[in-house]
């Protein structure tokens, strides 16, 4: 038998829970009968009845857990409570508004019989969504996967599936400030996604605005990119070329179409480019040193074993 643990994290999710409850137990229905399915939900600080309803369902369900944060804490940490909390050998992550389908996590299984450490949901459709809606998020994750160093494909959220070895993996991470779904690219190992239509929430509001998103979008790149941090480098290339080009413009200007030269103009345009070039560059090259402070704070592990020789005989690690 093979445990299959469902991490939820729900905030104010009151009218949503009770059809993620029927969605759940139609599921566990079709599933084959080699898995046992639990759920893990973690209740984020909500100001609805949202722990009365897991409360109730988890005294109604033993397949049910549920864990209640002392405030909101963010999706990112209470997933994490969750992912600390699941016990199966499979886990599998999704939202309580049932815009991630049940019914792909049969795909998703399918993939993992096939080895994958990693099965990620990518979104095809956005069901519903406003244009403005669609057109952040299509930024957003093109950004994200230009900027972060991460193997995670783009349109995929956190509706995704992990094998133990894998979820044991990202549990190494230390850092407070979490983006899931590029830390989870970090990790490696052996990856497959399956494709989904979204669909649309069943009850409530969605809990990410614009200025979440783009904290969000913010925490993500600070953590998994040193870009921020070498942009002086450009500018200071820039004024480079500024002020390599107006000397040569002057040179130019002066010997061949005897331009007559307005005294010191030319020397204080030279000093303001040339210095300006020189100071970005230093900023840069401090940068690199921060960039590698930083590396060393966040106390990444530096790699997973995702196979060895002595765990062969035995199917999965």
């Amino acid at each position: 038998m093979i445990a299959l643990t469902i991490v939820v994290p729900c905030y104010n999710e009151e009218k949503s829970l009770p059809l993620f409850r029927k969605a759940f137990e139609d599921f566990a229905k079709t599933l084959p009968r080699k898995y046992v399915p639990d759920v893990v939900l973690v209740d984020d600080g909500s100001s609805d009845r949202t722990w009365e309803t897991i409360l109730s369902w988890s005294r109604e369900d033993s397949r049910v857990t549920g864990y209640m944060l002392s405030r909101n804490f963010g999706q990112q940490i209470a997933l994490t409570c969750g992912y600390e909390h699941a016990s199966g050998e499979i886990i599998v992550s999704m939202d309580a508004d049932l815009q991630d389908d049940f019914s792909i996590i049969l795909k998703m299984l399918d993939e993992w019989e096939k080895g994958a450490d990693i099965i990620y949901a990518v979104r095809v459709s956005r069901e519903k969504e406003t244009v403005f809606k669609r057109f952040t998020a299509w930024c957003f994750y093109r950004f994200m996967h230009l900027v972060c160093k991460t193997n995670a494909p783009m349109d995929t959220g956190d509706f995704r599936m992990m094998s133990r070895l894998s979820l044991d993996a990202l549990l190494h991470f230390p850092e407070r400030n979490r983006m899931l779904r590029t830390m989870v690219g970090w990790c490696g190992f052996h990856t497959a996604k399956v494709q989904f239509d979204r669909k649309p929430r069943v009850a409530g509001e969605t809990k990410y605005t614009l200025s979440k998103m783009v904290q969000f979008a913010l925490d993500g790149i600070f953590s998994f990119s040193p870009l921020p941090l070498r942009i002086s480098y450009f500018f200071s290339f820039l004024f480079f070329l500024v002020c390599a080009g107006y000397l040569l413009y002057v040179t130019i200007a002066c010997i061949f179409w005897n331009e007559p030269l307005v005294r010191g103009w030319t020397s204080l345009i030279i000093i303001l480019t040339g210095s300006s070039a020189l100071n970005l560059l230093c900023f840069g090259l401090m940068g690199e040193y921060i960039s590698r402070i930083f590396d060393e704070v966040k106390q990444r592990p530096l790699y997973f074993v995702a196979r060895n020789t002595k765990d062969q005989d035995t199917g999965r690690c």
